[in-house]
C-alpha cells in the first residue's frame, strides 16, 4: 500500500517535535559555539553565505570527530532551534517576495514543469544506477536519489520497505553537496554582474517596537499554520505564507535585521551538518562514493537545464541555476537573497518543484519497484 504525503509529513513533524533522551546542554552550547566560529571564519575569509556553510562545515567536523573518538553519535539540534532558524529564513524570503513574480512564473508554467519532468528523470535514472552499482535494493535506491522533499522522502522509507538509515544519509548527501558547492559556483559565475544585496549578518537595519512584536508572532503563527497544514518544509513554508499575507497588509515595508538572517542560516547549517553520522558514512561507504559520483553529474546537469530555461523564458542565469538546483530550499534562498537576485521567482521554481515531487514521488517509486523486480520477486531487493 502507498503512504499519502500527509501522512509522511505528518510522521515528519511527529519527528521533528519528538524531544531527544540523550540532550545536553554542554553539547547545544558547544555545537553553537563551533557554529558561530565556523560562521565567522568563512565570513572573514569572504566565502559565499558563510553564515550557512561555516556552521555546516563545523558541525560535519563535530559530528564526525565524535563518532571517530568518542564512538558516539553527535546529538542533533533540538527541534525548536530547526523550525526557528528554518522559520526565520521564511521571514527573510517574505520580505523580498515581489508578488509579480507568481504571474511571470506562470507564464512560463509549460517549460517550467518540463524542465522539472526533466531533471526528476535524471534523478531516478541516478536512483536506478544506485541500485546497480552500490547494491542498494530498489526501494532505498529510488528514494534516495529523488530531488527535495528529502525530509519526506525519510518519513516515506520505513513505510515503503526501504533503509531509512541509507536514506537519510544519501538524501542529505545530495542536501550538504548542494549547499556547499552551489553557492560558491553561483557567486563565482554571477558575482560580477550582480552585486551582492546589501542583506547581510554583519549589518545593522533598524527595528521599531511594533515590527519586533510582528515578527515573532508571523513565525509562531506560521510554524503554526505548517503544522495543521502538514506543509513540507513546514517552518518555512508556514512562515512564509502568513508572514507574505501579513506583509502586504502592513503599513510601511518591513526590514528583517540581519543578525536574525544570521542566527536563520547558521541554525539550519549546524543542523544539516549534524546529520552525518560517522557509523552510518562507514557501512554505507560504496553507496556513498557513487553517490557523490552521481549528485555531481546531477548538479552539471541542472545546470544545463537551467541554461535552457533562460534561453526560452530569458529569465536570469542565476535565478534559472539557483531555480533548478536538486534541493536546498533554504541554501537556495539564502543565495540568491546574498547574490541580489529575484527571491520570489526562485522560490516559486523549488516549491512548484518540491510539491510536484511530494505528490507523484511515491507512486512513482512504487511504480518503478515493481517495473524493475524480476519476475517472482517481491520487489524489494
Amino acid at each position: 500500500m502507498i503512504p499519502s504525503p500527509p501522512l509522511s509529513l505528518a510522521a515528519e513533524s511527529a519527528a521533528e517535535s519528538a524531544v531527544d533522551p540523550g540532550f545536553s546542554w554542554g553539547d547545544l552550547l558547544l555545537q553553537l559555539l563551533l557554529a558561530t566560529l565556523g560562521g565567522w571564519l568563512f565570513a572573514r575569509w569572504q566565502v559565499p553565505v558563510a553564515w550557512l556553510l561555516g556552521p555546516m562545515a563545523l558541525g560535519i567536523l563535530y559530528s564526525l570527530v565524535r563518532g571517530s573518538l568518542l564512538g558516539v553519535a553527535s546529538p542533533p539540534l533540538p527541534p525548536v532551534l530547526i523550525m526557528g532558524g528554518r522559520s526565520l529564513l521564511g521571514l527573510v524570503a517574505a520580505s523580498r517576495f515581489s508578488p509579480e513574480t507568481l504571474g511571470f512564473a506562470a507564464t512560463y508554467a509549460l517549460p517550467l514543469l518540463l524542465c522539472i519532468g526533466l531533471a526528476s528523470g535524471l534523478s531516478l535514472i541516478n536512483g536506478y544506477l544506485l541500485w546497480r552499482w552500490a547494491s542498494l535494493d530498489r526501494p532505498t535506491a529510488f528514494l534516495s536519489a529523488i530531488p527535495g522533499a528529502s525530509f519526506g522522502m525519510v518519513a516515506m522509507s520505513e513505510e515503503m520497505g526501504a533503509d531509512a538509515i541509507a536514506v537519510t544519509l544519501l538524501q542529505y548527501l545530495r542536501v550538504l553537496m548542494v549547499a556547499s558547492l552551489v553557492p560558491n559556483l553561483a557567486h563565482w559565475l554571477f558575482q560580477a554582474d550582480t552585486p551582492p544585496a546589501a542583506l547581510s549578518p554583519g549589518a545593522t537595519l533598524p527595528l521599531d517596537l511594533p515590527t519586533a512584536l510582528l515578527l515573532p508572532l508571523c513565525m509562531a503563527l506560521g510554524i503554526g499554520l505548517g503544522r495543521v497544514l502538514r506543509l513540507p518544509a513546514s517552518g518555512f513554508l508556514g512562515t512564509l505564507v502568513v508572514a507574505l499575507v501579513v506583509f502586504s497588509l502592513w503599513s510601511q515595508p518591513v526590514a528583517i535585521p540581519p543578525p536574525l538572517f544570521g542566527a536563520g542560516l547558521l541554525a539550519v547549517g549546524l543542523s544539516i551538518g549534524l546529520r552525518f553520522q560517522w557509523a552510518a558514512l562507514r557501512t554505507l561507504i560504496k553507496a556513498v562514493l557513487v553517490d557523490v559520483g552521481l549528485i555531481l553529474v546531477l548538479i552539471l546537469c541542472c545546470l544545463a537545464i537551467a541554461y535552457g530555461f533562460h534561453q526560452v523564458t530569458q529569465v536570469s542565469t542565476m535565478t534559472a541555476v539557483l531555480g533548478f538546483t536538486p534541493g536546498g530550499l533554504e541554501a537556495m534562498v539564502a543565495t540568491v537573497i546574498e547574490l541580489g537576485g529575484n527571491t520570489g521567482l526562485v522560490l516559486a521554481m523549488q516549491m512548484t518543484r518540491m510539491f510536484t515531487i511530494l505528490l507523484i514521488g511515491p507512486g512513482l517509486v512504487a511504480w518503478l519497484v515493481r517495473r524493475t523486480a524480476p519476475p517472482g520477486s517481491n520487489g524489494g531487493s
